[in-house]
């Protein structure tokens, strides 16, 4: 009994220690305006400032990290956490139904495909009234994103450069194997360079020339090296949505569907195959943390500031796009190298950080969820109205309003995703250590890390937003 008081009161301890970190980490906060870094479609969408009472910000901030560190000190039961993870439900749709749903799917991205080149480049040159600007900022950005994580991917079905490929040849040539998806990495950071630092949110045409030229690269990769190869590791819109995807509850399987609770399947799933796969989740963390910093008031004035100074607006711009991706990059890695050393496993630095890596997902979609969620609300109607009427865009777009108890949401959806990264890091330790104490002392250096990210995404919704300087 003595024993059992004194776990106990262990765990209370551990408790008190990091939930007292948590607040510290949030002192520096003011009261929350919680804000939307997504893209505001020239402030269209652009909201209230929530006053949010700090007791309650560092209540439920460190309270959670707080819970976080008993998830990974508590729940020891292998054959508990095995089976909850192995729970699932299938699902055998009709063939029919597979290749009628599938059918529509691939007709529908086609259409929309050529609707948006279309509208931007003859369309009215306004953002909020265009429908190549609403369906694929609201549509694509915020919507199906949102999608593949909650409920699952519909991407490869939608896929209009897939579709579009089915009917061109192919030259099969080999794609090197030892380039990985690193060209995915570069793509995907390359697109968020091109969001942030460009007008193409607000110039439909400039988005459909983009969207013309992103097409012909891409229909000639598919042509020199196949569609598998090219969609599953070059083309870093299909590379988003699979790892995106993996979190839903919604996965495919051999036969049809499987459903289970979101993220369940990941410790099992091997969705991490090397270095490249680490740099582009790591990328999807940064990418929403650095548009949510330089669409802040503090960024901006950040970046005036340095300006200011001498140095040139894109260098700035592009020092802390790269740096700080560094940064993320390196601080995950190091993590890796530090949990080998201290719980002396033969496993190597580089091994730890692949298994470890997917949990990074779900901080991934919460913070996605928490810029994102708000923005597509707003400008549902705006998106309907594109969808039941492509040809008439509406004279007076309407954009909703959101109440201010909704703002709040942004904290839980980050808040709830910290909570699911560490839940799958306790289920990925325990999978991979014989040692219940190994497995348990594997995890910190990772739950470090993951409070970190959790701590400046929660700084970086605390904010108020501002238009990017100079920009």
């Amino acid at each position: 009994m003595a024993g059992r008081d004194s776990s106990m009161w262990r765990l209370a301890r551990r408790f008190a220690l990091f939930w007292s970190a948590g607040v510290l980490a949030l002192l520096t906060l003011d009261s929350v305006a919680a804000s939307n870094a997504a893209v505001s479609l020239n402030n269209a969408a652009a909201r209230n400032a929530l006053a949010v009472p700090r007791w309650l910000y560092l209540s439920t901030g460190g309270g959670t990290i707080g819970a976080s560190a008993l998830l990974a000190s508590f729940v020891t039961d292998r054959q508990y956490i095995e089976y909850v993870h192995n729970w699932a439900v299938d699902v055998h749709p009709t063939r029919l139904v597979r290749r009628g749903g599938t059918a529509v799917l691939r007709f529908l991205g086609v259409v929309a495909l050529g609707y948006v080149i279309w509208s931007g480049l003859t369309g009215p040159q306004i953002p909020t009234v265009n429908g190549a600007v609403i369906l694929v900022f609201a549509g694509v950005r915020a919507g199906l994103t949102i999608i593949s994580y909650l409920i699952g991917n519909p991407w490869p079905l939608v896929n209009p450069w897939r579709t579009l490929s089915t009917v061109l040849p192919t030259f099969d040539i080999q794609y090197p194997a030892r380039v990985g998806r690193w060209p995915a990495v570069g793509g995907f950071l390359g697109l968020i360079w091109i969001e942030t630092t460009t007008p193409i949110n607000n110039q439909p045409a400039l988005l459909a020339t983009v969207l013309l030229g992103y097409s012909i690269l891409t229909l000639t990769g598919a042509l020199v090296f196949g569609r598998d190869a090219w969609f599953d590791n070059v083309d870093p819109i299909s590379v988003m949505f699979r790892f995106y995807g993996s979190v839903a509850p919604i996965q495919r399987s051999d036969d049809g569907l499987s459903i289970r609770p979101p993220g369940f399947g990941l410790p099992a799933k091997r969705i991490v195959d090397s270095l490249d796969d680490i740099a582009f989740i790591i990328a999807l963390v940064w990418e929403l943390t650095f548009t949510g910093f330089v669409t802040t008031a503090p960024g901006a004035a950040f970046v005036e500031a340095l300006v200011s100074l001498g140095f040139p607006v894109l260098g700035v711009y592009l020092t802390v796009f790269i740096g700080g991706y560094g940064l993320f990059v390196g601080v995950y890695l190091a993590a890796a190298k530090r949990t080998r050393t201290f719980v002396g496993t033969y496993f190597t630095s580089r091994a730890l950080a692949l298994r470890f890596a997917p949990p990074l997902l779900a901080i991934g979609a919460g913070y996605h969820l928490a810029h994102y969620f708000g923005f597509f609300i707003s400008l549902l109607p705006s998106l309907q109205a594109v969808i039941t009427s492509p040809l008439t865009p509406p004279a007076n777009p309407i954009v909703l309003t959101l109440p201010g108890w909704f703002e709040g949401l942004n904290i839980a959806f980050v808040l709830l995703g910290h909570l699911l990264a560490i839940w799958l890091a306790h289920a990925i330790a325990y999978e991979t250590f014989a040692s219940r104490l190994v497995a348990i002392r594997s995890q910190y250096s990772f739950i470090a890390v993951m409070i970190g990210y959790t701590v400046i995404s929660l700084w970086l919704i605390s904010l108020p937003t501002a238009t990017p300087a100079f920009l």
